[in-house]
């Protein structure tokens, strides 16, 4: 089957660097890693790894906990969503 379509994508310069170098060590290139992903994409109907949700680490977690807990004590926010949306985050 001839390639006709052409992709056109956008990415950093240091990240296409960096994977062209990665690929380059199996001997295929990008594109070749491309086509690959998305061969896979379709025999498993989906993307071919699984997507994880971001989970706060502790430090993080205490920090939530920490702010929640000045908030009930009187604090200028009733809860952390409030602060961030204060804060644009």
């Amino acid at each position: 089957m001839a390639k006709t379509a052409v992709l056109n994508v956008r990415i950093d310069p240091k990240v296409k660097a960096e994977a062209e170098k990665l690929y380059s060590q199996f001997g295929i290139t990008v594109t070749d890693a491309i086509n690959m992903f998305l061969y896979q994409s379709i025999n498993e109907g989906g993307l071919p790894f699984e997507l994880k949700k971001h989970i706060p680490n502790s430090e993080t977690l205490s920090a939530m906990r920490e702010s929640e807990e000045i908030a009930k004590n009187g604090g200028r926010f009733d809860n952390v969503d409030e602060m961030f949306k204060e804060m644009g985050i």
